[in-house]
């Protein structure tokens, strides 16, 4: 077998299975690419770049919000579920998108907001419009207030962006809002809502959506009979299963039974995932066939570089999708989180409330070791991709992007900067808008500047100083994506357990058709398994190195395939 990186196949045919092992590409619209110059990234940028997108080899491409929207959350204050930002293009230049994505072979998956709307949306202002006890507030969760004229919040909650999770509307009435103020949540036991967001399904599944990513899928529907617990209460984490009151509770599932029915109305079925911050046992339910058909695993966002915390939850996972009867999902980076490669250079052990104290640094205490960081992040990233399942990618991984994590506070945009009062800077630092070029205003993003401003070492990250160069992240990830491809079987992995490697750190398991995947957790050389070695994170392969005698560096991922 040569060492030489395959070519991707000619485009497939979605059949009803493709999603259960595909790679998905996130686009964040507004900072992938910008055609017309106003430093906003849309949807014919999108177009532009599909070649690139061909290029890295990914499956599918899971579009972040780009509905109408005042950006009060980044584009999930949706105005509207079944039309397009007029800042980012048109339905029509929407269909001209999945025309190319799906001429490319790509399937494409759209972001769906069904927890919440914009207070723009035209049932809110129809909502306020109404008054207290109207059928057009039965929609949202609408809460008299306390004391003898409503003038107290129904209950002392906090919103997850922080202050008061209840905004008042002057006449007695506040509304739940578990995000923003901008982001009134929908009551779900009203059934105009439920079939509402059937209709928005169908909408664009009409279109040719393949699948939908489904925001906080969890709170849907909610328990707000009276006396409302305190926000202690509602915090407590003895709670039975499904007994919280915001979240996680069983009837959610009634709802996704509905959306199942319709998916299974297409051929073939459209599919979703579940962002489903649950315990790890609940959310096969999210997973299930009868469901969504799939939830992310969010674990590895959250685990050290770490020989056995990747097994255990590399196991833990694997365990969940054969009970749920899906396949599990993997993911490093994602538009909510520090990128990995920075959370890599940081100490061991830098958690996520530890990663938000950093960013307050601006990024300089610690300072984080970036070489070691990329070195991590490639490493992990071909575990990953490894793995039986689903792969999500962020834009801007494949170019070993780390977090910007100096935006000065005029530019911050998340909602969280200002609602904390400056105690949590937010998700900036991983929305900053792509670098194309090494040249130009905006790096080539567009031929104006970027929404939010971009360092000027992201020139040395851009798109055309790594194509061509066999050792950059880019040509890296391409080669990845290329012998997954080729190597991909059966959902299933064997780990080989010699004795030798959990004293050296290493992670080593089997795939079907004799492929086998190393990674030296360590950071002193390891002998090399048996084999030829066909994909290292540290560097492309130039001959045969799995011969006897071979050694697998420090925080270094291998590809070997059985000699033949």
């Amino acid at each position: 077998m040569t060492t030489t990186a395959p070519t991707r196949a000619e485009p497939r045919t979605l059949d009803a299975t493709w999603w259960r092992q595909a790679v998905v590409y996130q686009v964040y619209p507004r900072s992938f690419a910008d055609s017309d110059g106003d430093g906003i990234g849309d949807l014919r940028g999108i177009t532009a770049r599909v070649p690139h997108l061909v290029s890295l080899g990914v499956d599918a491409v899971w579009l972040s919000p780009f509905y109408p929207s005042a950006l009060a959350d980044g584009g999930y204050d949706v105005d509207d579920h079944r039309d397009v930002d007029p800042a980012l293009g048109t339905l029509e230049q929407f269909d001209e998108l999945v025309a190319a994505l799906h001429g490319a072979g790509i399937a494409v998956v759209v972001d769906i907001v069904p927890n919440h709307s914009s207070n723009r949306h035209r049932w809110f202002r129809e909502a306020l419009a109404a008054g207290p006890g109207s059928r057009e507030r039965e929609r949202y969760v609408f809460v008299r207030g306390r004391g003898e004229h409503g003038e107290l919040p129904p209950s002392d909650w906090t919103a997850v962006f922080g202050g008061p999770a209840w905004e008042p509307v002057g006449d007695g009435d506040w509304y739940l809002h578990q995000f923003a103020p901008e982001q009134p949540d929908f009551d779900w036991n009203d059934p105009e809502v439920r079939e509402d967001f059937l209709t928005t399904l169908r909408f664009w599944a009409d279109r040719g959506v393949d699948g939908f990513r489904v925001d906080v899928a969890h709170s849907l529907v909610k328990d707000l009979s009276p006396p409302l617990p305190s926000a202690a209460e509602l915090a407590a984490d003895d709670l039975p299963d499904g007994a919280h009151r915001l979240s996680d509770r069983d009837e959610v599932h009634e709802v996704y039974r509905q959306w199942r029915a319709v998916f299974d109305e297409y051929d073939p079925p459209r599919t979703a995932v579940a962002e489903a911050w649950v315990p790890a046992h609940r959310r096969a339910r999210y997973a299930s066939p009868e469901g969504l058909g799939q939830a992310f695993n969010f674990d590895l966002l959250t685990s050290d570089f770490d020989a056995s915390s990747f097994r255990r939850v590399v196991e833990e996972n694997l365990r969940l999708a054969r009970e749920s009867g899906t396949s599990s999902t993997w993911v490093l980076s994602n538009h909510d989180v520090v990128r990995h490669v920075s959370r890599y250079g940081l100490p061991d052990g830098t958690d996520v409330p530890a990663q938000a104290r950093w960013l307050l640094t601006g990024g300089t205490d610690p300072v984080p070791d970036l070489r070691r960081g990329l070195r991590r992040a490639r490493a992990a990233t071909a575990l990953l991709l490894a793995l039986p399942g689903s792969a999500y990618l962020y834009q801007g991984e494949e170019l070993g992007l780390p977090e910007v994590a100096d935006l000065p506070a005029e530019a911050l945009q998340d909602p969280t900067w200002r609602r904390t009062r400056g105690g949590e800077k937010g998700r900036d630092g991983c929305r900053v808008p792509l670098p194309w070029t090494a040249q130009g205003p905006s790096f080539g993003f567009g031929e104006g500047g970027a929404h939010l401003p971009q360092p000027r070492w992201f020139a040395d990250c851009a798109v055309d100083v790594q194509d061509g160069d066999p050792a950059s992240t880019l040509s890296f990830y391409r080669a990845a994506l290329a012998w997954r491809a080729r190597l991909q079987g059966a959902e299933e992995l064997e780990f080989v357990d010699d004795p030798q490697d959990a004293q050296a750190q290493l992670v080593r398991f089997r795939r079907p058709g004799g492929w086998t995947c190393v990674t030296n957790f360590g950071t002193d050389p390891v002998p090399m398994p048996p084999g030829e070695v066909v994909l290292r994170s540290d560097g492309p392969v130039t001959a045969p190195d799995g011969t006897p005698g071979g050694v697998l560096p420090g925080e270094t991922t291998a590809w070997l395939v059985d000699v033949r």
